[in-house]
């Protein structure tokens, strides 16, 4: 059966709380304070993105969740920014382009939204998704945009779109 690729609903939660959350444990020198692991969000992710500017897109098979990819309007961001958030994907999922397929339905509903311009927060330790990024025509930044709570981060990165 092939991928699907759909918004969130409230079903979702748990499956991407632990994907998530073992994203972090596979790679154990990231810290999990100041990150999306320790938010409380992440256990209700459906609740979060019934945020106006925001949306999240979940792939699927066979009633599997694979990962997600979200938007969400961060607060202190320019005009016409979004936030690029919690663009997970299972272990048994990476390295088969559904990362990139994920990333793609994501910057077309940032376009639908209205947004000009997206940005993420990341770590050097996720190697892959820096190179996605890169690839996708992600900049790298000095310094933070607008107030994520995610203090622990240290790569930063924006696209125009």
């Amino acid at each position: 059966m092939p991928v699907t690729i759909r918004n969130i609903s409230p079903a979702d939660n748990a499956a991407l709380a632990a994907i998530i959350r073992n994203t972090f444990d596979e790679f154990d020198t990231v810290p999990k304070t100041g990150t999306v692991y320790s938010d409380p969000e992440t256990d209700h992710l459906s609740d979060l993105f019934q945020a106006p500017g925001s949306a999240y897109y979940i792939a699927e098979e066979d009633g599997i969740i694979l990962g997600g990819c979200g938007l969400f309007p961060t607060a202190g961001l320019p005009d016409g920014c979004v936030e690029l958030v919690k663009y997970y994907l299972s272990s048994a999922a990476r390295g088969k382009g559904l990362g990139r397929t994920l990333m793609e339905q994501t910057f077309e509903g940032a376009r639908e939204l209205g947004y000009k311009e997206i940005y993420l927060e990341s770590f050097p330790d996720f190697t892959k998704a820096i190179s996605i990024y890169e690839k996708a025509g992600f900049q790298y930044l000095d310094k933070p945009l607008g107030n994520s709570g995610h203090f622990a981060c240290t790569v930063w990165m924006l696209k125009p779109l």
